[in-house]
Order: structure tokens, then C-alpha cells, then sequence
């Protein structure tokens, strides 16, 4: 590596702060050479993680209904996205997600909610969940339910909840552009809150929303002085029928220096690739492994993202692992797991049509 990215590398290895000329370079400048950044953020990922990605598993377990109108969403109130509306799931349905990411081999199970945020015996009910999950599973649990203050998040801490992810999305300055019915100051308490009952915080980002690159450079560091553990980089799903739509800025080559900013500015935290991974990254996706250390799987709060057995493959295929439990139980071989062999995508046959012999008629 040349000076400037081994001295990226070292700072970050040294928890030195990364400076705002190096965040805006490693964004824009025309001289930046990927793989040698991909190299400087991979550094620290591996000093602190290793090898290993995390996987986690997102259960939306109530859909819609929701008063705020944050324009990226398509649970929003403002919407016209085709979705369907529904009420918390039944205990019995949340109950069974955990043991079936569990069974998976997820690290972390997290329960999503739609809504400005939860009654206080709303978050009795999450706290009982909470107890129930962690007595019978080896995982861990987060919880996004909205807007919460200090008395909900006591009665999640005293039950064992292990995250609480609330995410900042994007600048102070750019939020009056994709939300108008709270404010970003109301989004830090939340984390506040969660910070002060000892509730560690998931907060991340949403990048394509319109931001320029001073908007991400700020929530970056905004995060970095929360000391948030856990970023999830989401990257906009131009979900027809939402206010927010895709901007053009996210090329593969824009989404991993997004990942390397994070993870150069953050080098302690567990940085995951989130919400759109599979249509922004496209061919780099196995690259910005070597920035971030987790992902999810199965899909995000309203649409479908890639399969077990895909996400599974894109780790070990990279090089890299899949975490275990943060209990240190070995989880048994799953299918999932196993390393694939040769494929190409669709179901077609492998033969060009052009040359494949005629299939005899069957009768």
C-alpha cells in the first residue's frame, strides 16, 4: 500500500480519529485506488473481527399502521407502496422466528416495528418475548420498535435485551427531506436513552436518499461519537410507490467506499451490510466483506433480499467465515453451510439453447 492508505490503516489500528479531508477523499477523490482502500479498511476489520461475518435474521412483526412519514419507507403513512397492513404478530409467530434463525445459524435476532414507538405495555410484552427467546435460544436480540424514553428502555435492559437499533438514516441538516413528523434530535434521545440503561446501540445509515457526501460524512461521525457498536449501511430500495427514490449515486464502486468510510471511522464497530446489498453491490459484494463483518439474511423490513444458502455461499465463497454464536457454542453443520459447486443463476439448463441436441418427446 502506498503512504496514505498504510496510514489510514495504522489510525485506525491506533482508535486515531479519522480526519474530514481523509472522509471526503476516500468518498471523491478521483485518485483513489479501490482495492487499496478495500486493503486499509480491511485492516482493522481484521485486527477486531477476524475473519468472521455475523449473520443476523430481521423479523418484521408488525407491518404498516404507522403515523410518521419518512419518505424511504413503505410502511409510512404517506405510501402508496402495494404492502399489507397487519397487527403485532401472535407471541407464538415471534417465538418461532427466533428458533428458526437460531436453528439457521444467525448470531442475532431482530425484531422490527412499525410505528412512532411502543406503550409502555408494549414494551412489557417485548420484554417478556425477550426473556423467553434468550432461555431458549443461543442468540442474541434487538430490538427496533420507533421512538422510546427512559422507562421503556428500563424495562427492556432489566430483560435481558441485548440491542437496541435505532438508526439516525442521514444527516441533521438532509432529515426535514425524507421526514417531517419527528426530528432527528428526537432519534439521538432514543439512542440516548438506550445508551444511559446500558443497552448497547445499533444505529446506521441510508445512503441514495438524495444526500451529498458531506450528509454522510456527518452521520458517520455522529455515530462514531455515540459509540455505536453496531452500523447497519443501508442503500435505498426504490420501493415503487414511496416519496423517496433512487437518486443514481450508488454504483458498487460508491457503496464500498461508503463500507470502508464506516468501517475507517469506526474501527470497533461491527459494520453490516444492509437493506439493498444485493441490488446496489451487485458484483462487489463479496468485496465489501473485506469492510464490513456482517450481514443480514432472508430478507429486510418489506422486501426480499438473498436465501440462506446464497448469503452462506457469498461469505465462504469470499474467504471468509461464518461467525458463531457470541455464547461460544459450536452450532451443528447446517445445509445451508455446505460449499456449493459450480452454478449459474436461473434454473435453465447449463448447454446454450443454440447448441443443445433436441430432447426426445416424451410420451
Amino acid at each position: 500500500m502506498t503512504d496514505r492508505y498504510a496510514q489510514l490503516a495504522q489510525n485506525a489500528l491506533d482508535d486515531v480519529p479519522l480526519s474530514e479531508a481523509d472522509a471526503r477523499w476516500i468518498l471523491d477523490g478521483e485518485d483513489v485506488e479501490l482495492l487499496s482502500l478495500v486493503q486499509a479498511a480491511f485492516i482493522p476489520r481484521r485486527a477486531h473481527f477476524g475473519r468472521r461475518v455475523g449473520v443476523q435474521v430481521l423479523n418484521n412483526v408488525q407491518n404498516g399502521l404507522c403515523p410518521e412519514d419518512c419518505g424511504y419507507c413503505a410502511q409510512s403513512k404517506t405510501t402508496e407502496a402495494p404492502v399489507r397492513e397487519y397487527p403485532m404478530k401472535s407471541d407464538e409467530e415471534i417465538l418461532k422466528g427466533a428458533a428458526e434463525a437460531a436453528a439457521g445459524g444467525a448470531v442475532r435476532y431482530c425484531m422490527a416495528m412499525s410505528g412512532r414507538g411502543p406503550s409502555l405495555h408494549r414494551a412489557e410484552r417485548f420484554a417478556k418475548l425477550i426473556r423467553q427467546i434468550k432461555a431458549e435460544h443461543d442468540i442474541e436480540v434487538c430490538l427496533s420498535a420507533g421512538l422510546m424514553g427512559d422507562e421503556h428502555v428500563a424495562v427492556l435492559k432489566a430483560a435481558g435485551l441485548d440491542r437496541m437499533n435505532h438508526n439516525l438514516n442521514t444527516s441533521e441538516a438532509h432529515y426535514n427531506k425524507i421526514c417531517s413528523t419527528h426530528t432527528y434530535a428526537d432519534r439521538v434521545e432514543t439512542l440516548e436513552a438506550a445508551r444511559r440503561a446500558g443497552i448497547e446501540l445499533c444505529s446506521g445509515l441510508i445512503i441514495g436518499m438524495g444526500e451529498v457526501s458531506e450528509d454522510i460524512i456527518e452521520v458517520v461521525f455522529k455515530l462514531h461519537s455515540l459509540g455505536a457498536p453496531s452500523i447497519p449501511v443501508n442503500f435505498l430500495i426504490p420501493i415503487e410507490g414511496n416519496a423517496v427514490q433512487d437518486d443514481g449515486s450508488l454504483s458498487p464502486e460508491r457503496c464500498v467506499r461508503v463500507l470502508c468510510l464506516v468501517r475507517l471511522a469506526n474501527p470497533r464497530a461491527e459494520i453490516r451490510i444492509a437493506g439493498g446489498r444485493e441490488g446496489h453491490l451487485r458484483g462487489l459484494q463479496s468485496l465489501a466483506l473485506y469492510a464490513a463483518n456482517s450481514l443480514f439474511v432472508g430478507g429486510y423490513l418489506t422486501t426480499r433480499g438473498d436465501a440462506w444458502s446464497e448469503t452462506f455461499g457469498l461469505i465462504e465463497d469470499a474467504g471468509f467465515e461464518v461467525a458463531e454464536s457470541a455464547r461460544g457454542e459450536e452450532r451443528p453443520t447446517t445445509e445451508a453451510k455446505t460449499r456449493r459447486g459450480f452454478r449459474l443463476p436461473g434454473s435453465e439448463a447449463l448447454l446454450r439453447p443454440d447448441v443443445a441436441a433436441p430432447q426426445p418427446e416424451s410420451h
